[in-house]
């Protein structure tokens, strides 16, 4: 590999790209680093350039005029609107690796439709489903009267994390499958409705990096969605994680991999589908055995928080390999550390909350890492300008050594209105 060192623009601004910002300046590869739009944090190891995810234009004159090497989309966003494809149809852009996959790859995440067909024509472990749309929507009704309650909805489309809903009776399930139709509750995203069957298990998440043909694994991760402790509450984007996932054991890995990682990428390859990014298999454990809940085509918020601290390798590099399809020639190397984290939130969050809060005690770290979330620079301050604001990242002989450091520094990390689950590995 050449130590040609690569300018890379980061796309992003959340406590996943404080993470990746992190990864990529710890590499000799990297040369100067941006992060559009970026925080309060990842301001510590680059330049932050006030740029929307979306605005590709802008992006392309951020690129010709840094010369950057190498773009590494964090959210999906922009990778559903086909950012990949943007950059390949570019002659002032082709030359540059996007660490993404073309729109048509990014639909495993942009529509539950699209991928549930995949994994169909695949035979891929997942729930039975049936889709539906304003024109079938009395089919629809029909279906969901002869079913099992809990049953699962979801939004076809991108509604950042809160187009799913488990219904406990039919009764439930009718008013949320008319709201999300009828109603156009979540807009286009919600112009299709998946029904699908609950599956009753436990979850994680499992990360590939795929260069078309190839591909290695990362660490895997937990995550806690609830807001309250006991996993109750409203569904946030996360409230921390846990790594490695104590029942998943090798036998268990052995499965998902089999069943799951290799059908996905000779299935995409097979389908002539241009993947070159990560890959997210958020998955479920039923009686021992792994189905798909869900793909992302990029990886997770709060899990990125421990998987890259837990990944040995030069991240740099990998994304090269990747962008030259010669992962193949990349050994992933693992911490035997488990990482913890856990995350500080806005009070009233996942709801209405108060921003610019000042934020103080970030030098009490105690060796712990912090991934800024929702941050910004305010005269000489750091305040609080979202609702996730803070990861706390540690590490430890075991997830609970690792947990017990990161809520040391919780308590000393301090904002108005500081919320926090205490019971993040309650389980383990």
């Amino acid at each position: 590999m050449s130590a040609n060192k690569q300018n890379i623009l980061l796309l992003g601004g959340g406590g996943r790209e404080c993470t990746l910002a992190w990864k990529l300046k710890n590499s000799p590869l990297c040369g100067n680093l941006y992060i559009a739009p970026g925080n309060a944090g990842t301001g510590e190891y680059g330049t932050n350039l006030a740029v929307f995810v979306s605005d590709f234009e802008a992006i392309k004159q951020v690129c010709i005029d840094n010369r950057i090497d190498i773009l590494l989309p964090g959210p999906e966003d922009p990778l559903v609107a086909g950012i990949s494809d943007f950059f390949v149809a570019d002659p002032a852009l082709s030359h540059i690796v996007v660490a993404g996959p073309s729109k048509e790859g990014a639909q495993l995440e942009g529509s539950k439709a699209f991928s549930k067909k995949f994994m169909a024509r695949h035979d891929i472990p997942t729930a039975a489903y049936r889709e539906f749309t304003t024109e079938s929507y009395d089919d629809g009704v029909a279906y969901l009267k002869t079913q099992q309650a809990p049953i699962v909805l979801k939004a076809d489309g991108l509604a950042a994390g809160k187009g799913v809903v488990i219904a406990q009776d039919i009764e439930e399930a009718l008013t949320a499958f008319h709201a999300m139709l009828k109603d156009r509750q979540f807009g286009d995203a919600s112009s299709k409705v998946v029904i699908e069957q609950f599956l009753d298990g436990i979850e994680l998440s499992v990360f590939a990096l795929t260069d078309g043909e190839n591909y290695v694994l990362l660490p895997e991760a937990k995550d806690y969605k609830r807001i309250g402790e006991g996993d109750t509450g409203l569904n946030t984007g996360g409230m921390g994680a846990i790594s490695p996932v104590p029942f998943a054991d090798s036998s268990f890995m052995q499965k998902v991999v089999g069943q799951i990682v290799e059908p996905t990428v000779k299935g995409l390859k097979a389908e002539g589908v241009d993947y070159k990014g990560f890959i997210f298999f958020g998955l479920i454990k039923v009686a021992g055995e792994p189905f798909v809940i869900e793909y992302n085509c990029r990886m997770g918020d709060p899990e990125t928080e421990v998987v890259i601290p837990r990944l040995e390798n030069d991240l740099v590099e990998m994304l090269l390999k990747m962008g030259a399809g010669k992962l193949n020639e990349v050994v992933v190397q693992h911490s035997t550390q488990a990482a913890g984290t856990v995350m500080l939130v806005s009070g009233g969050y996942p709801g209405s909350y108060a921003k610019g809060k000042v934020v103080s005690g970030l030098d009490n770290t105690e060796g712990s890492i912090l991934f800024h979330a929702g941050t910004a620079s305010q005269n000489d301050n750091i305040v609080t300008s979202g609702g996730r604001v803070i990861a706390i990242t540690s590490f430890g002989g075991n997830i609970k050594d690792a947990l017990a450091k990161s809520y040391l520094v919780a308590d000393k990390v301090n904002f108005d209105g500081k919320y926090y689950r205490k019971d993040i590995g309650w389980e383990f």
